[in-house]
């Protein structure tokens, strides 16, 4: 393989000639012309998991795509993805490789680590759970009064709670619905214990395996909750040692401790937003749905990734999603992108790719340290449609920011429950909304009114498919945190490391710890009492 050169975006002359190309594509007359519906054809992209990618609603044209290649070349994207996956150190900030593709498949090359083969070590722990998982499952371990665990809650914070959180709302009612739908999952995150209180308050504690996930051991928030929990066990007359079990590395202090039934373990190359697809999601999906769904769900990820090696940025769904929002963020400047997702099963998506975007694109310096003199990665929000038209499409549709906008739908609900009101059912409906929100949003409204004027251009993505299943999930899942790790190869970031959430984390210490003066000590007399 060619040597890798890391370059700011502004040094690349591809870059350049992008810039020059701002403004030059209405969709709203490629979409609304006589050819519009071939746009619609020719903009799309298979993805893995059933999905499909569409951009046809997106600012682009052929000169900007051809643009686009050439930027994919000189920046190596590929090249990088490769190395990365083929086990070189991407994350130079805390020099060490990034493997969480590993997790769900083998791309390149072996990759060894502290003396392993790290993909046998993965699939060794995906083994021990589901293990675990059947002996849950069969009653083969049962609780001290012989009765079957029910329900599992998840105990952690950032990646181990809002990955595993909201993977499990998109596969829980499929999950029922398709009858393998094992235990309830609950799940406890914030360190207020008002948070910790009303979970417990909602679980038969004596038929509840607690997971408690932290790869350090030394989580202050995730052992702050354990210890609330432990208190609630043991007043309940039960030994918190067989309702808990550990997700964390083999070198902390929860690795060998009686204090758990069982530990699984992951490690430092895998970053929590990146760790769905390691122990910390595979413990609850495998005790909540069976193992075998948690597989598929495997099978859906490395699927996609596979997909995100393909050279021609036409048939890479991640990569061409990237490069538009470079575009969109580093040409047009756009600040923001919604996340939109026309299913309920999706509720906490956009919360996860909050942390997922945000935590590793949110960087001011490139991965040397130095400076950078041009914006990186964009704020993410996003609810649920049809909610969101009735809160904040508003501002979407005639505020004064364009706001770039990515719709997630599926063409079936996952309950197979439906009604048919005034000729349609609820689930065309849904889908109704979606083709009209796409098209109203590029198109626009002329009217006399300003009020009921609407400009259009606010350009937009589709990714669909048939249904929220494990391996649509997976794909989604992927293609997600590809496309993250393209922008950063672009913005010649490091996208793997998190100091911003290192800061706070220390003051609060200080604070704990009675030692300080000045301002902190000042709000600290404000707050605690």
């Amino acid at each position: 393989m060619a040597s890798i050169s890391w370059n700011n975006l502004n040094k690349l002359e591809s870059f350049k000639k992008l810039q020059s190309l701002k403004g030059n594509v209405s969709v709203a007359k490629e979409l609304g012309g006589a050819d519009g519906a071939a746009r619609v054809a020719k903009y799309t992209i298979p993805m893995g998991g059933g999905l499909t990618y569409n951009y046809a609603a997106k600012q682009v044209n052929e000169q900007i795509i051809s643009v686009f290649k050439n930027l994919v070349e000189e920046a190596q994207l590929l090249e990088k993805f490769e190395a990365l996956y083929n086990g070189d150190v991407i994350n130079t900030g805390e020099k060490r490789m990034v493997l969480h593709q590993l997790t769900r498949g083998q791309l390149g090359k072996d990759v060894t680590a502290d003396g392993v083969n790290k993909r046998n070590f993965y699939v060794e722990q995906q083994k021990k759970i589901a293990d675990f998982a059947e002996k849950v499952h069969s009653g083969k371990l049962l609780n001290e009064k012989g009765e079957k665990y029910t329900t599992v809650c998840q105990i952690g914070i950032g990646g181990s709670d809002l990955g595993p959180r909201a993977m499990y709302l998109a596969l829980e009612n499929w999950a029922k619905a398709n009858n393998t739908f094992k235990m309830d999952a609950h799940f406890i995150s914030n360190v207020d214990p008002d948070d910790a209180a009303s979970v417990i308050a909602s679980l038969d504690l004596a038929k509840t395996i607690f997971i408690l996930v932290s790869k350090s051991g030394t989580t202050l928030e995730t052992l702050t909750n354990e210890s609330f929990v432990k208190n609630f066990i043991k007043d309940a007359g039960l030994d918190p040692s067989k309702h808990m079990i550990a997700v964390t590395s083999e070198t902390s202090p929860l690795a060998k401790s009686p204090d758990y039934l069982a530990a699984f373990f992951m490690d430092d190359y895998i970053g929590g937003r990146y760790s769905s697809t390691s122990g910390v999601g595979g413990a609850i999906l495998s005790l909540a749905f069976g193992a075998d769904v948690f597989a598929r769900f495997l099978n859906g990820a490395a699927e996609e990734d596979k997909c995100a090696t393909e050279k021609d940025i036409t048939k890479n769904a991640a990569l061409m999603d990237a490069v538009i929002g470079v575009y969109e963020r580093n040409v047009q400047g756009f600040p923001s992108t919604a996340i939109l997702p026309y299913s309920q099963a999706l509720s906490r998506f956009p919360a996860h790719l909050q942390q997922l975007d945000m935590e590793s694109n949110g960087k001011s310096v490139n991965r040397f340290g130095e400076k950078l003199d041009y914006v990186t990665g964009p704020v993410i929000f996003g609810e649920p449609g049809t909610n969101g038209q009735h809160s904040f499409y508003q501002l979407l549709h005639q505020g004064t920011d364009i706001i770039p906008l990515q719709f997630i739908a599926y063409q079936q609900n996952q309950t197979g429950k439906d009604i048919d009101i005034q000729g349609s059912t609820s689930q065309t409906k849904l889908c109704a909304n979606v083709v009209a929100q796409i098209i109203a949003f590029a198109c626009g409204k002329t009217d006399d009114n300003p009020n009921k004027f609407f400009a259009g251009e606010r350009p937009s993505s589709l990714i669909y498919g048939k249904q929220v299943t494990p391996e649509s999930l997976g794909a989604l899942l992927a293609h997600y945190e590809n496309k993250v790790m393209f922008q950063g190869f672009l913005w010649n970031v490091n996208s793997f490391d998190q100091e911003g959430v290192q800061l706070g984390k220390v003051l609060a210490k200080t604070v704990l710890s009675g030692k300080m003066d000045g301002a902190l000590k000042a709000f600290a007399d404000l707050m605690i009492k």
